[in-house]
């Protein structure tokens, strides 16, 4: 550095700023430069030459050389080329570690032999001198005296290079001081005790000599700073010189070169004038230089920090008067300017600008310098403090002047013992203003040290009485960590600095503004060491562990990590004392132990190692055998104490993590997923409903990492420990309320997946809790209920659980006003699990539970849908309706689909199909037409012989002993018509069943009642009565041709019910003249006689389906055609009873593909569906080929357009699929006819049919014109 500097001094003979500034970096770097030129080892004969008398080595032949060439390069020392001169200094400095005497002689042989050189050349000749000197081990006596009357006269001097010369010449004094000090202090002394006011040389040097540690041995500083005391107080006596106070002024106030640098001399003026002062017995003397110094100008940082310096070292002796004037002071006219902002008119004002900074300073020294009696007056200078940080025109200045003043006075306080037992009025004032400083603070910014600063203040403040009340700890958490945690990322944060002279390091600031947190956060635990205060302080770190940005969580874990750390080497804790929530810790960072980044993952990870040592040491209460390492060798740090693998706020991370080093048996060798299983096993169930309940928090995320991580961590929580918890239910609440927001499949298949092994110990929980968001059932919820019966034995038992809540049926209470109060739970959930059992029925996870417990959900279904009558629930919803309210009014339709839904996706699809083609669904929607459609659905059960009669019969009995009426009631009304089934008799014996019957005729329930008394009269227990009812019906077929309409409706309907009580014991032998008879009527004009004619025909192919009659497939053949026509009957009625009737004719004749064949009779509409209908009868009738063709080519002469246009278009299939058969039957007549029809038909509305008439118009013409 030197050598750079004496290079430069070449070419530059008039002193600059820079120069000072060099030449006083040339002093802080002596001691680096001791250090790293060391001399060589002397020989005993090196030793002698080299103590020897300067004429001994004159006269000595083997120093002549060396001499010479000595002399010749401090000769050299005047040339104006920058290299060689850099050259030859390099070569006097090698030569003086071998012979240091030799250069010491020919330098002040040099001197004294060429009294007129140049001044540069004389001042670089300095610079080596003072390095000499340096470089030697010892300083002989001769040499000190001969070498420090050389720098007493040179320092002194007036040349062009002003006060560089001055400075060098002053250097070599300071060189002579590391080996003799007292000597140069002695002489110090002397000179400044004339009454003259020193030189500035003089003040430089003791200004090096105060400031510098390295001039001084061990103990040597203390003697020094005595000295310098004691000269103090002998200059007491020149404060009243007004020579020497006006030069002492003069000095002071001189300004810098260089504002953010002080020259030595003047930093030392201002320590020194304060020592003067603190001798000073006169407090008028004192008060007056105080205030005289504060009147002086506070434009410039080093001014004020000294001025400050001053006032603080006056005060220890006379802290009233100092700060008597200092009170004065703030309450001058130019103090009360500064502090309301009036506009500064001139350059002059800016003196006062900051005055309010110099008093902030001063209060801070007075604090510092007055330790041994501050504590009584800490209230008063922080009031003062506080009055002008609220009232002063704020700026970068005045808050650095506060914190630094904040710091000095808490850092005296804690430096005095008794300082925890005193009470301070002041600090929660001072905590908010700091809290306000922090929030003024830019949060896309970092360039000082002002959060580093109030952060420290805040850890030394929470030490002191009162005791910090939460809510303020909170705001001071809440606030520090914002303003640290948010900070943008370094590379962002360098940015902003760009355009700085002089820009500071970013990393290194960074680094020590989050240390500065992090041992806030431990001075925090050191007060207060509970479990509790831990919870506290982690809760406040919790929201930064979820943040989405990811520099904010690494820095937020890193926290948390260090913290923990602190804990598990410094055991605060008491091991007795139960952690609270320490299952949501465990959960928040095993989560982030799957963050992308991987300064997170490992900060994560070693904060569940330490969390585990406390855990353990906690639980067993002993330290326990396997310790983690210490956290040195968790992870290695870098210079500036950032681990090597960090990323994001890092300047640079590695390719590939450093390996955190533990015990071959130590718990992080293994992967974080068994690191979270391990610490499982040591927390409490309480602990891991903490854990859980965080695990499903993360569910809600926005992260994708956080919400698989989460996934994967509750899975993994429920599988290890899933059968002890306890709050299942609220679980189960909160996992379906987060799953809807789930989007990445992997982690909701793991939540369901969870749910599946809950189920295994906690099934009803789970479904009582289900069901109270099951109306509606939306597609998540459905989802949970398909992982909860995911395995089949749990599935058969959620079934189970929800019809026992389906039992549940309580009907509403009524009100004073008479209205009925629905909102009770249980019946809510009754029929919830009404709808949830309808949902169920479609689930694959479901449906052998369902096919086997399908008797007891037949039965409480139909239970329900009587239930649901009971309520009198409206069919939609009504206008103003909230949204449970508006789902419980659908419920009557949704309990019908239930049903609907049991029997077709259970294969009971026959029975579906009897009750759909008959439209028998809406008797189940009034009460007094629900016995009808029961009846109906058993009726079917039993023509179709339905296998699962056995099972439901044995549930009946018990059913019909229920205490619900609505039970009994459907009970009965399935067992009598169960009668007419030869497997009833296989459960249920005819005398059991009569005595149940009769047992029922003292049912409460006139309903039930009358049921058993029909069920008694059954033909079953009365065989007799077949003959009587079979003789009853010639008759009744003569009433068929009774002029009434109304009598024939109701004779047909006898007839029916005749048919169906005979049941086994049918009247074959008339079934023939029955089926002719009903036929007769297919085409009659009245609608009601069609429909009755039709219904009759169907019941009695039922009731011959068992049995061949060859008489009676033949009206069954014959009665296709019209039945396939009135599919398109003007009344509603009778296309109902053609469907069902031409169904069951399909069923007696054995078509294949009956359920297709139902599905388009139920549903379809159109010419596919005609299509489909024409070709399975001509497919399955060839045979009847040519009535039914008959029969349709009769049809076109019908006065009904729609049995016209059906009839043409069965004509019209039949001739494009059998076009000769169909020329071999139609006469020209009939031919004709068809083209008629088919022209009509061109005017169809239906497009369809339009263009069908078309194409069977023209193809009909080419049948024609063919040859016959």
């Amino acid at each position: 550095m030197r050598t750079e500097l004496e290079a430069g001094a070449v070419d530059s003979p008039n002193r600059t700023p820079t120069w000072t500034g060099s030449i006083r970096k040339s002093h802080t770097a002596t001691p680096r430069l001791i250090g790293r030129h060391r001399p060589r080892p002397r020989t005993p004969g090196q030793s002698g030459a080299r103590l020897g008398h300067v004429g001994t080595q004159k006269g000595t032949p083997d120093a002549l050389l060396p001499t010479a060439i000595c002399f010749k390069m401090l000769r050299d020392l005047n040339s104006s080329d920058p290299l060689h001169l850099k050259y030859i200094i390099k070569k006097i400095r090698n030569m003086a570690y071998g012979t240091p005497n030799l250069v010491l002689e020919t330098i002040h042989d040099y001197f004294v032999d060429n009294p007129k050189i140049s001044s540069r050349h004389r001042f670089r000749l300095l610079h080596v001198l003072e390095a000499v000197i340096e470089a030697s081990d010892s300083l002989e006596e001769a040499w000190e005296k001969s070498f420090m009357q050389l720098a007493l006269e040179n320092m002194t001097k007036s040349t062009e290079l002003e006060e560089a010369y001055q400075d060098a010449a002053s250097n070599v004094l300071l060189a002579i001081c590391r080996h003799s000090w007292r000597v140069v202090a002695q002489h110090l002394e002397t000179e400044v005790l004339t009454g003259v006011f020193p030189h500035r040389s003089l003040l430089y040097v003791m200004g090096i000599l105060t400031s510098n540690e390295a001039v001084f041995n061990q103990g040597e500083k203390a003697c020094w700073e005595e000295q310098l005391a004691q000269m103090a107080v002998k200059s007491v006596q020149f404060l009243n010189t007004d020579v020497w106070s006006k030069e002492l002024l003069l000095a002071l106030t001189k300004p810098d070169q260089t504002h953010q640098e002080q020259p030595p001399e003047k930093a030392f003026l201002f320590i020194y004038y304060g020592l003067i002062l603190q001798a000073e017995d006169n407090s008028t003397t004192v008060r007056t230089h105080v205030r005289t110094l504060l009147d002086t100008s506070h434009q410039w940082p080093k001014q004020r920090e000294g001025i400050a310096l001053t006032i603080g070292l006056a005060a220890v002796r006379h802290l009233d008067h100092v700060w008597a004037v200092l009170e004065q002071f703030g309450r001058s006219t130019p103090i009360k300017w500064s502090l309301h902002s009036f506009c500064l008119k001139n350059s002059e004002d800016l003196q006062w600008k900051w005055a309010s900074s110099t008093i902030l300073l001063a209060y801070g020294q007075m604090a510092v310098r007055a330790e041994a009696h501050i504590l009584p007056w800490v209230d008063n200078i922080l009031s003062r403090m506080l009055f002008y940080f609220h009232h002063s025109s704020w700026d970068e200045t005045l808050k650095q002047s506060f914190l630094t003043a904040v710091l000095m006075l808490v850092g005296a306080i804690s430096r005095k013992e008794g300082a925890h037992s005193y009470e301070f009025s002041q600090i929660s004032e001072l905590l908010e203003c700091l809290m306000v400083l922090m929030e003024k603070e830019p949060q896309d910014t970092l360039c000082t040290s002002t959060r580093q600063q109030t952060i420290h203040i805040v850890s030394s403040l929470c030490k002191l009485r009162p005791p910090l009340d939460l809510e303020r700890k909170s705001r001071i958490l809440s606030v520090c960590l914002h303003s640290v945690l948010a900070l943008p990322l370094l590379d962002v944060l360098e940015k902003h600095t760009c355009l700085f002279l002089e820009p500071p390091n970013i990393q290194t600031l960074y680094n020590k503004t989050l240390e500065a947190l992090d041992q806030m956060l431990q001075s925090f635990i050191m007060q207060n060491p509970t479990a509790d205060e831990l919870h506290f302080l982690l809760s406040h770190l919790y929201l930064w562990l979820k943040s989405e940005k990811a520099h904010e969580r690494q820095r937020a874990v890193h926290s948390c990590m260090a913290l923990l750390r602190f804990l598990s080497h410094n055991p605060y804790l008491d091991p007795k004392e139960d952690f609270r929530r320490i299952g949501q810790l465990v959960g928040m960072l095993g989560i982030l132990c799957q963050d992308p980044d991987r300064a997170t993952q490992h900060s994560s990870l070693e904060g569940v190692g330490h969390l585990y040592q406390l855990l353990i040491r906690q639980r067993v209460r002993e330290t326990p055998k396997v310790e983690v390492q210490a956290p040195e060798q968790l992870s290695q740090a870098s210079v500036d104490g950032a681990p090597v693998w960090s990323s994001g706020d890092q300047k640079t991370a590695p390719t590939t993590p450093q390996k955190m080093a533990f015990p071959k048996d130590g718990i992080l060798q293994l992967g974080s997923s068994q690191v979270i299983k391990e610490v499982m096993k040591h927390l409490t169930m309480v602990e891991l409903n903490d854990l859980i309940w965080t695990a499903i928090d993360g569910l809600g995320s926005t992260s994708p990492f956080r919400v698989q991580a989460a996934a994967d961590m509750l899975l993994t929580t429920i599988k290890e420990h899933g059968a002890g918890l306890e709050t299942v239910a609220n679980l189960g609440r909160a996992i379906h309320s987060q799953l809807c927001s789930v989007r990445i499949p992997q982690a909701k298949e793991n939540a369901l997946h969870a749910i599946t092994l809950l189920a295994r110990n906690h099934t009803p929980e789970l479904v009582a809790t289900f069901l109270d968001f099951s109306i509606p059932l939306d597609s998540h919820a459905f989802r949970l209920w398909r992982a909860l019966g995911a395995e089949q034995p749990v599935s058969r038992l959620v079934l189970a659980m929800l019809l026992a809540w389906l039992q549940e049926r309580p009907l509403p209470a009524e009100t004073r006003d008479g209205s009925r109060q629905p909102k009770d739970k249980p019946r809510l959930r009754s029929l919830a699990a009404m709808n949830t059992l309808h949902e169920l029925q479609f689930a694959r996870e479901f449906k052998k539970a369902v096919q086997e417990a399908y008797p007891e959900l037949l039965l409480a279904l139909l239970t329900q849908m009587h239930y649901i009558l009971e309520l009198n629930l409206p069919d939609e919803p009504q206008p103003g309706q909230k949204a449970p309210e508006a789902a419980m009014s659908s419920l009557q339709s949704m309990s019908l689909e239930a049903l609907k839904s049991l029997l077709s996706t259970t294969g009971h699809w026959q029975d579906f199909a009897h009750l759909e083609l008959q439209g028998a669904w809406k008797l189940f929607t009034t009460t007094h037409t629900y016995p009808q459609g029961v009846g109906l659905l058993a009726r079917a059960m039993v023509q179709n012989h339905c296998k699962q009669i056995k099972a439901v019969t044995s549930l009946l009995l018990p059913r019909l002993q229920s205490k619900e009426e609505r039970e009994r009631k459907a009970a009965i009304l399935i067992l009598t018509e169960f009668l007419y089934s030869p497997a009833l008799l296989e459960v249920l014996p005819r005398q059991a069943a009569l005595t149940a019957l009769a047992r029922s005729l003292r049912d409460p329930s006139p309903e039930v009642r009358v049921l058993s008394l029909q069920g008694l009269g059954n033909i079953l227990f009365h065989p007799e009565k077949g003959s009587l009812l079979r003789r009853q019906l010639p008759p009744f077929l003569d009433g068929f041709f009774h002029n009434s309409e109304q009598v024939v409706v109701q004779v047909m309907g006898t007839v029916s019910d005749v048919l169906h009580r005979l049941g086994a014991h049918s009247a074959a032998a008339q079934s023939l003249r029955v089926a002719i008879n009903a036929r007769s009527f297919f085409d009659d004009e009245r609608d009601g006689i069609r429909a009755a004619a039709m219904a009759l025909f169907g019941d009695l192919v039922a009731a011959m389906v068992d049995r061949e009659l060859r008489g009676l497939r033949t009206q069954v053949h014959q009665s296709m055609v019209p039945l396939l026509l009135h599919l398109k009957d003007c009344c509603p009625a009778v296309v109902t009873q053609a469907k069902f009737a031409l169904y069951r004719c399909a069923v007696l004749l054995r078509w294949p593909l009956r359920h297709t064949l139902f599905c388009t009779l139920a549903w379809e509409r159109g010419l596919s569906a005609r299509h489909f209908l024409w070709t399975c009868l001509m497919t399955h009738s060839q045979e009847e080929f040519g009535i039914h063709l008959a029969q349709a080519l009769s049809s076109l002469h019908s006065r009904h357009h729609h049995i016209k246009t059906w009839a043409a278009l069965f004509i019209g299939y039949t001739i494009c699929y059998h076009p000769q058969a169909v020329s071999q039957t139609v006469n020209s007549v009939d031919t004709n006819l068809l083209f008629s029809t088919f022209e009509d038909l061109k005017k169809d509305p239906e497009p369809g049919a339009r263009e069908f008439a078309s194409r069977q118009f023209s193809f009909l013409q080419k049948v024609a014109a063919r040859p016959q």
